[in-house]
């Protein structure tokens, strides 16, 4: 009986330590280093929010830039990829149809593939200019100036050396929607 109770008081020792006090450690740190992002880097534009800078979103319309494929339909609740293997027949056919929509040219992986949380925000550059032709063509602007917007929305590697190269669909569409209105 006295290992049952041991037992029990461990359980709810570790419960209030690894379920309250280390979350909320966490997020006051959070908050108070990194408030910006703390809440999923909600973007305000006119007083109403339009998106978040840290979590995808997708857009579908040919005057805007779209997004790396989600295989959760950009919802951030179930957050994950496909987990499809390479050998998979369906996986095949989606990457088939996935590139379909940029006229058989050769297409950045991060066109074809889900990333593994499926909200990835970013795109490569090379994702970026793949689409810079069909943007250019909707908005009735010049190619060159696309090019321009993306190269100038161009985030380098984080510390100059993690990661890659990349571009936040949101936001280089909010800055499209900017300098190229279209309605």
């Amino acid at each position: 009986m006295r290992t049952l109770i041991t037992a029990v008081k461990l359980f709810v020792c570790m419960t209030v330590v690894t379920g309250i006090v280390y979350p909320l450690t966490v997020w006051v740190y959070a908050k108070a280093f990194f408030s910006d992002k703390a809440e999923g880097g909600v973007i305000i534009h006119g007083g109403k929010a339009v998106g978040a800078e840290l979590i995808g979103q997708n857009f579908t319309k040919p005057g805007y830039f779209w997004p790396r494929p989600s295989a959760i339909a950009y919802n951030p609740m179930p957050s994950g990829g496909s987990n499809l293997s390479l050998t998979s027949r369906q996986l095949r056919d989606t990457m088939k149809k996935r590139g379909g929509k940029f006229g058989g040219v050769d297409v950045p992986a991060d066109l074809v593939f889900a990333s593994g949380s499926g909200l990835d925000p970013h795109l490569s550059p090379a994702a970026a200019f793949i689409q810079c032709d069909r943007v250019a063509k909707a908005r009735g602007v010049a190619k060159v100036d696309i090019i321009s917007l993306v190269d100038g929305m161009a985030e380098p590697r984080q510390d100059g050396f993690l990661g890659e190269p990349r571009v936040n669909v949101l936001l280089l569409n909010m800055k499209l929607d900017e300098k190229y209105p279209n309605d």
